[in-house]
């Protein structure tokens, strides 16, 4: 019995140890694709400068972009956390996203802090959402701000303006902060897939920089 035990562990050691060796490699071969869209977003304009593995699912990465708006820009790629199963298996029943955070400097500090997120509420139970005895009317809001500012700050209406335009990048999360950095934006992993898209988002990025530093020009 204690043999049979035995023999039980050892296969369930390998086991493991060949899906942590697989998955790691998987992910490690999906960090550098998701490097090599970034770089050819930037149509030749920037480049990867160094890239290092925090973890087997979190892929650092300094980016040199020519922009006057961006200093000191970095990448952080978020992957499921797939060579742990009891990990991944939680990551996908919590339906955590595989995302692309870009950080930077600006070249001038914000002299506010935003935050920007990108979410949608239903208020209804399913159940009662597919019940056909009811009509629904349903109306697209526009969008809600909560601020802790007894005055909205002039230098705030660039910023919203180029966030609203750019409602269809599908940022995850934007924020401006006068600490470094000074600017962060989180994307999904699946819009970057696509080259124009890709390229869009890097577009997207350089506006909102822009805006941030337009009360300085």
């Amino acid at each position: 019995m204690g043999r049979l035990l035995l023999i039980d562990a050892v296969v369930a050691a390998v086991l493991l140890g060949l899906w942590y060796i697989w998955f790691r490699r998987y992910n490690h071969r999906k960090g550098t694709d998701v490097l090599r869209w970034v770089q050819a977003a930037c149509a030749g304009k920037g480049r990867i400068v160094e890239s290092h593995w925090r973890n087997s699912s979190l892929l650092l990465a300094s980016l040199h972009l020519p922009s006057r708006w961006f200093e000191d820009a970095r990448l952080t790629v978020s992957l499921l956390p797939r060579p742990f199963p009891m990990h991944w298996i939680l990551g996908r029943w919590r339906k955590q996203n595989e995302t692309l955070t870009f950080e930077a400097d600006l070249g001038c500090a914000p002299g506010f802090r935003l935050d920007v997120l990108h979410h949608r509420w239903s208020g209804q139970h399913p159940r009662i959402l597919k019940s056909k005895k009811q009509e629904w009317m349903i109306s697209k809001p526009g969008p809600v701000v909560l601020t802790t500012r007894e005055r909205w700050a002039h230098e705030l209406n660039p910023v919203v303006n180029t966030l609203l335009a750019s409602r269809e990048k599908n940022f995850l999360s934007v924020r401006f902060n006068p600490d470094s950095p000074h600017f962060s934006a989180t994307v999904d992993l699946q819009k970057l897939s696509d080259p124009h898209d890709a390229q869009e988002l890097l577009v997207g990025l350089l506006e909102l920089a822009e805006s941030a530093s337009a009360k300085q020009l």
